[in-house]
């Protein structure tokens, strides 16, 4: 006899379907950028470069780990967006304070100008998503 093994709850019901799909594009068009930038001219820009390369990184994290679901996939998708936010905040305020650091825009370059400020907007709102999507976990029956 086999253990029945329940399926981890999903995350893109509703608006993480939306995330999802942002999440996506941003994956090919931060990891296109990287990769076209760093093989024909990585000595222009390479922190721009190798930024722009982290950023694909973790929006293809955080996408897989959307669509993977389960409590254990909500946990790394909120670390990995508090990560990224994290990430738009100081690259987007160093890129203010010291231009001259970067030759070449990043995708978190002026926080996510180039990107319509989306870069900035993705994580807040999926923190948000992930923090109120939640769903409640059902008491455990008690044997009298």
């Amino acid at each position: 006899m086999t253990a029945v093994q329940e399926k981890p709850d999903r995350l893109i019901s509703g608006p993480g379907m939306l995330l999802v799909w942002f999440y996506g594009v941003m994956v090919v068009g931060a990891v296109s950028r990287s990769a076209y930038e760093i093989a024909a001219h990585f000595e222009r820009a390479p922190l721009s470069y190798t930024l722009s390369a982290a950023a694909g990184v973790v929006y293809g994290f955080i996408t897989y780990s959307l669509v993977r679901g389960g409590e254990t996939a909500r946990t790394a998708a909120r670390l990995c967006c508090a990560a990224e936010l994290a990430g738009v905040l100081i690259v987007g305020t160093w890129t203010l304070v010291q231009p001259s650091a970067f030759p070449e825009p990043t995708v978190w370059s002026d926080y996510g100008f180039g990107y319509v400020f989306i870069p900035v907007l993705l994580p807040v709102s999926a923190l948000y998503w992930l923090r109120t999507s939640r769903t409640a976990t059902p008491a455990a029956p008690s044997t009298p």
